[in-house]
């Protein structure tokens, strides 16, 4: 029988139960990793599954999305009916989880009745006075590092010698025994991250333990594109006003003033040792100047001699010094900038203060210096911009190409902020400041929100210079010139713009059809139109306005480093074999089942 877990990570898809309903996504993922179901699990699953093994508790991670994307005959609440361990883990990260992570732990307390429910995540930290009284919720463990809290709730949970009670643990929202529910303080915040490991390593080692990589995959392709991340902070000194990761959310939510950084050094043992798993590349993110330009110059020189593909962020102009160093540090590394607008107004109102001449002047020694690649990322729907202004930013988009794009190296990208403002940021707590409307502030009505039929309707928020309508028709419009015009420069291949041109008129025409419905049929034939129009839908609903695969970097020979993998297998059954292993490694050989 094979023993059983301390803790299951369950992660949900978006709307839970995705593959019945007919849902128009919309490019709400076009440019993430994730499908629209968003089923990469938050990478602080795989921190806290380290630590908690670390410190002798044994951790499961199950990603119900992919498992449910990748295999239509799987059955998730049969799964998790078999399952056994001392409590559930549950993620809301992110909002657009609000449907799937509830029904997900409705479906646990429904088998498991006595088994506690754990969710943690920055929506379950915003939420977690409403998410607390659901009757299938136990405990929230608030706040951006939940390592240490978890494993003292663990450690009361599993009946371990010395844990604390429930009303010590930090940052714990609970019910008591009568129903009533206790808040603790907020006292765990670590200045830095040196603590936590990101470490895939413990991924694999598990997966193997199981018998079973498809409940750890990150996401659907990640087997063909094993693209991972690299930690350099939590918390973040930029305050862009819809961002649940600014440093406003941060302040409200967690309560941190500044960022907690990742000791440099530390950081390039990171990314090395994830390198030796994957040919993929390694995304650091966090912009690297945020701790200071000592930390930057610490990181570059731990990392001299990296040849492998990795890709950094900046937030604001970088001095070519700043781009030179990384790029002798590593030669093989991708920029991503996000300038949100062509227009500084409208770049302005969104939270970031910079002109256009300084970001192009960056531009031009990224690529001089030797970038692999330089990806520009645009928005629709920030304040102060109109739909004129959106197609706007395509133009300006055209004029970068003509300017620094003759080598193929520049991508730019357009996408809209979709479905949802982030609780805690500045749009979402003071929307009239900043010209939004909300649609939705309870976690129950955004709940709601996600099994609207289109994106459109999904979306929490308009503005007052685009109403939804308008802000749809002018993404659509956006993607659309986009795409030709990097057609046009031989960006992408044509057949490739062909296909997503394509793509976007079925799109724009399922979005006019389901308004039709909507105003112009019973629920009955709603409910029967939209079935009827489900496998065009689902056409519609993958890499809208862009292929996804545009974001991909080359990545020559097998994706995963098998050797070292199979190093790390080796590694474990020597131990087992030479050692008197502690019960929880003894418990890692024993006959897999899905019974935990």
């Amino acid at each position: 029988m094979f023993s059983r877990a301390d803790l299951v990570f369950l992660h949900a898809p978006s709307v839970y139960d995705f593959r019945k309903h007919s849902i128009l996504y919309g490019p709400v993922s076009d440019l993430v990793p994730s499908t629209p179901v968003f089923e990469m699990y938050p990478i602080g699953f795989t921190t806290m599954a380290e630590y908690l093994e670390r410190h002798g508790l044994r951790v499961r991670i199950v990603n119900l999305a992919v498992r449910m994307l990748n295999d239509a005959s799987f059955d998730p609440e049969a799964l998790v009916k078999k399952l056994n361990p001392v409590a559930f883990g549950i993620d809301l990260h992110w909002l657009p989880h609000a449907h799937g992570a509830l029904a997900v732990a409705e479906m646990v307390k429904k088998h498991h009745p006595n088994t506690p429910v754990i969710f943690g995540g920055f929506s379950s930290t915003y939420f977690h006075e409403e998410l607390i009284r659901y009757p299938f919720v136990d405990f929230v463990v608030r706040g951006d590092s939940a390592e240490e809290p978890i494993r003292q709730l663990m450690a009361h949970l599993a009946g371990k010698p010395k844990a604390p009670a429930l009303k010590d643990v930090p940052n714990l929202t609970w019910k008591d025994r009568s129903g009533d529910v206790q808040i603790n303080p907020h006292t765990y915040r670590p200045d830095t991250l040196d603590n936590v490991m990101l470490d895939y390593r413990y991924v694999v080692r598990a997966a193997v333990r199981d018998m079973d990589m498809s409940n750890y995959v990150p996401f659907k392709d990640w087997l063909d594109y094993p693209i991972m991340a690299a930690l350099s902070c939590r918390g973040c000194t930029q305050s862009c006003v819809i961002c649940g990761g600014s440093s406003a959310a941060f302040k409200k939510m967690h309560g941190r003033e500044r960022p907690a950084f990742r000791d440099p050094l530390m950081l390039a043992a990171d990314v090395r040792r994830i390198s030796r798993m994957s040919r993929g590349p390694v995304f650091i993110l966090g912009d690297l100047r945020q701790a200071g330009r000592d930390y930057a110059q610490r990181f570059f020189e731990a990392m001299r001699g990296f040849d492998g593909p990795i890709i950094t962020e900046i937030f604001s102009p970088a001095s070519r010094e700043f781009l030179s160093d990384m790029a002798k540090a590593m030669p093989n590394f991708t920029l991503e900038v996000s300038l949100e607008s062509h227009d500084p107004v409208v770049r302005k109102a969104f939270g970031k203060n910079y002109a256009n001449e300084p970001m192009e002047r960056t531009l031009q020694d990224a690529l001089d210096v030797g970038a692999n690649r330089l990806d520009v990322f645009f928005m629709s729907g920030l304040p102060q911009q109109t739909a004129d202004s959106v197609l706007g930013t395509v133009d300006y988009c055209e004029d970068l190409i003509k300017r620094f794009g003759n080598d193929g190296r520049l991508a730019p990208f357009i996408s809209p902020l979709a479905p949802f403002l982030d609780p805690g940021s500045r749009g979402y707590e003071e929307p009239e400041v900043h010209g939004y409307r909300l649609f939705a502030r309870t976690l129950e009505e955004h709940r709601r929100l996600l099994v609207a039929p289109s994106w459109k309707y999904v979306l929490n928020y308009e503005t007052k210079w685009m109403d939804r309508h308008q802000l749809v028709d002018a993404t659509y419009a956006a993607g659309r010139r986009l795409n030709h015009v990097k057609a046009d420069y031989g960006l992408i291949p044509q057949a490739q713009a062909a296909a997503t041109d394509q793509r976007i008129s079925w799109a724009v025409g399922l979005i006019a059809e389901i308004d039709r419905l909507m105003v112009n049929t019973t629920h009955e034939e709603f409910d029967r139109e939209m079935a009827r129009l489900r496998p065009e839908i689902e056409r519609a609903n993958m890499s809208t306005v862009c292929d996804k695969r545009e974001l991909n970097l080359d990545v020559t020979g097998p994706s995963l480093n098998y050797g070292q993998v199979a190093s790390m297998i080796v590694k474990d059954v020597v131990e087992v074999v030479g050692h008197t292993l502690s019960a929880p490694f003894r418990r890692s050989v024993t006959t897999p089942s899905e019974t935990e």
